[in-house]
């Protein structure tokens, strides 16, 4: 089998500290996570870009499922993030903007992802984003981050994933994934640059924040949900969980994270605004078990002391930190 040394180089990758040290959600989603490791296999520091999670909301069913915006990973690192279109073959035009040092994030089916054991490999279809670096059609292996690290698939999940199991390419109404090229293009700012860079983008971000405290949002709608929960049982619980739940709990933990190293870089925080952010992601998490046991158990618990932590530690983190450093105007 040929071997490519970048994949054999990428066998060593040591995930990130966002992802080590047992933090209360080692999983945020899918983009955010296979960016923290790419930024951190290019030897650049994710958490500098991590402003933008000041302007999350409540959307009326979900939190804002929160992404690194294209624009901050240009500013800050030189990356350019454009979309791929996949005409003709995706093995091909993957290959051919890996074969140029470029990296392509692809959605593919967690089925045929080996690093799902735990969860959907082999056992359920579910969409997710992958980051491939290094695509090698005549072995059928393919490297690629997710989730909190690197991995590679050979053979049959190959196959999978690039659709080339004969269920899958007969199939004619299959659309090709929707797919993004990045390309390290401009130089990454460092030190201090790195580090004004990003406070400027932090109060921009603080901008575009809620003017109204999302959580007192989803306190109006939580009954409505929790109605809807107990009655579909366990298995509506779990989307539920990750598209509320988590990405408030993560996307907070995540802010605490980046106040404390700005903190490190020569700009002081108030450890109360960071600790805010990480008794929000606490609370969320504690809120998540009991709804599920109360879902399990079919006796309803309104969480009302978890949305009340939630409500207070929102205001005591993100209007308190807009009132600390200001915000751009927009």
């Amino acid at each position: 089998m040929l071997v490519d040394p970048r994949t054999l180089e990428r066998g060593m990758h040591v995930s990130h500290a966002l992802h080590n040290g047992n933090p209360v959600w080692p999983q945020t989603n899918c983009y955010v996570d296979l960016w923290i490791e790419l930024l951190h296999g290019w030897e650049l520091d994710p958490v500098a870009a991590l402003g933008f999670t000041v302007s999350q909301d409540f959307e009326g069913d979900q939190f804002t499922f929160f992404k690194y915006p294209l624009d901050d990973l240009e500013r800050l690192y030189g990356v350019v993030v454009q979309e791929l279109s996949l005409y003709e073959s995706m093995e091909d035009r993957v290959a051919g903007q890996t074969c140029r040092g470029h990296v392509v994030l692809l959605e593919v089916d967690g089925f045929y992802l080996p690093d799902n054991r735990a969860t959907s490999y082999r056992r359920e279809h579910t969409k997710t984003t992958i980051g491939i670096d290094v695509m090698m059609p005549e072995a059928q292996s393919v490297g690629y981050f997710h989730n909190e690290g690197y991995h590679v698939a050979t053979g049959e999940d190959y196959a999978g994933l690039f659709r080339r199991l004969p269920a899958l390419a007969d199939d004619v109404n299959l659309l090709f994934p929707y797919a993004e090229v990045a390309r390290r293009r401009f130089p990454a700012l460092e030190g201090t640059m790195l580090v004004r860079a990003s406070l400027a983008l932090l109060r921009k971000h603080l901008a575009r924040r809620p003017r109204q405290n999302p959580i007192t949002a989803f306190r109006t709608a939580f009954p409505a949900h929790q109605e809807a929960l107990m009655a579909g049982g366990e298995q509506t619980f779990h989307p539920y969980a990750f598209s509320v739940l988590r990405q408030l709990g993560a996307n907070f933990e995540l802010l605490g994270q980046y106040l404390r190293w700005l903190a490190q870089h020569g700009q002081p925080m108030p450890e109360s605004i960071a600790g805010a952010c990480q008794k929000l992601a606490s609370e969320a998490m504690v809120m998540q078990f009991r709804l599920v046991r109360s879902i399990i158990s079919r006796r309803v618990d309104r969480c009302q002391d978890c949305l009340e932590q939630l409500e207070a530690s929102y205001e005591a983190a993100v209007p308190a930190l807009a009132g600390y450093v200001g915000e751009a105007e927009y």
